[in-house]
């Protein structure tokens, strides 16, 4: 201890030189510090923005994926209901009979309908979530639709608009023959064999004035003909 302090009495003044050097290292030290402190947490924000990101990224795709869905299962409906507007022509002969036009493959309106009705039945999903990852098919089967509705205003609208005209007077006495025949064939008080021979008649009606569409005759004849059978 005496030699100790016999130093620091012969050599006190180094006392501030090495002061500064330790004051000037502590000063690194507490720098160095400080520098690692900033890293650590500017590595903690950027994962931070990170997850922030993702999430918004994946909240944002998930809203994109509803709103997709929702618009397909509008088209979904629109197709449907359109589906329902035909049917109501295809199950109801008297009213198909006041409006031919809408069966006559003749008319290019009634063509174009129909063709447009096979293309967007051709793309129809089972279901919305089947195109709600493929926007291109998704965009095909919405504009599919679209032309399909479209075409069977313009056919129904002409079908209205024409009704019988375009037929003769004996052509439109014979049509109003079937449609009170079909009506006869389709109707559950009449026998079996009078609903046979009503088919059978409407059919010669209408021979080479138009043609009932398939589900129409499949309807009529499995009631008529499925009495008889049975």
């Amino acid at each position: 201890m005496e030699a100790l302090l016999q130093f620091a009495g012969n050599y006190w003044w180094l006392v501030f030189p090495l002061g500064g050097v330790i004051g000037g290292a502590a000063r690194g030290i507490s720098a160095a510090n400080e520098r690692r402190a900033q890293r650590r947490l500017e590595r903690y924000r950027i994962k931070q923005e990170t997850k922030v990101a993702l999430a918004r990224e994946k909240a944002a795709g998930q809203s994109t994926a509803e709103g997709r869905r929702r618009e397909l299962t509008k088209v979904l409906e629109r197709h449907d209901a359109t589906d329902a507007r035909w049917l109501s022509y295809e199950m109801d002969v008297a009213k198909l009979l006041d409006f031919p036009v809408m069966t006559d493959m003749r008319e290019p309106l009634t063509l174009a309908f129909h063709k447009a009705k096979s293309r967007a039945d051709l793309l129809r999903p089972a279901h919305s979530n089947d195109l709600v990852g493929d926007r291109d098919a998704a965009a095909g089967y919405r504009d599919a639709v679209g032309d399909y509705v479209a075409a069977f205003d313009a056919a129904e609208a002409e079908a209205t608009r024409r009704r019988r005209s375009d037929f003769s007077a004996d052509d439109q006495d014979r049509l109003a023959r079937a449609q009170h025949l079909l009506r006869l064939a389709a109707d559950d008080a009449a026998t079996p064999q009078e609903r046979q021979n009503a088919y059978g008649r409407a059919q010669k009606e209408l021979a080479g004035l138009l043609v009932l569409p398939v589900a129409t005759r499949a309807a009529i004849e499995r009631k008529v003909l499925g009495e008889l059978e049975a």
